[in-house]
């Protein structure tokens, strides 16, 4: 349960933070710029909240923090492209941001649901 209320927390600052990039940029790639810039929140956010709190991780130091944080990083390639993929699709299909945003939500959530299990597995071993 605790960690359904942390991917929605993920969830809800990667989606503030995409609209706070397009709120003050316009340029071309926006979208773009502005998933990127969520993704790299939602991550950052999540990483810190699974390894303290769902897999109860202790790191031995910056190090291996940060091999740590790189492999948790490369579990998420996949299911970003997962995110990323319903997020353009909503957006390109009906043609409205907040359809963008429906599509990013269930792709976010179909990531995470699929994250936790590589996690488990691959990253957060004991």
């Amino acid at each position: 349960m605790l960690y359904i209320v942390f991917a929605m927390i993920a969830t809800l600052l990667n989606i503030l933070s995409q609209q706070i990039i397009v709120m003050f940029y316009f340029g071309k790639f926006y979208i773009i710029i502005s998933m990127l810039f969520g993704t790299i929140v939602g991550l950052f956010v999540k990483y810190f909240l699974d390894k303290k709190y769902i897999f109860k991780y202790q790191v031995n130091n910056i190090k291996h923090n940060s091999q740590l944080f790189l492999l948790y990083s490369l579990m998420g390639l996949l299911t970003t492209f997962i995110f990323w993929g319903f997020e353009l699709s909503f957006y390109y299909i009906f043609e409205d941001k907040n359809m963008r945003y429906i599509g990013g939500i269930i792709g976010l959530i179909i990531g995470y649901m699929s994250k936790y299990f590589l996690d488990k597995k691959y990253v957060f071993r004991v």
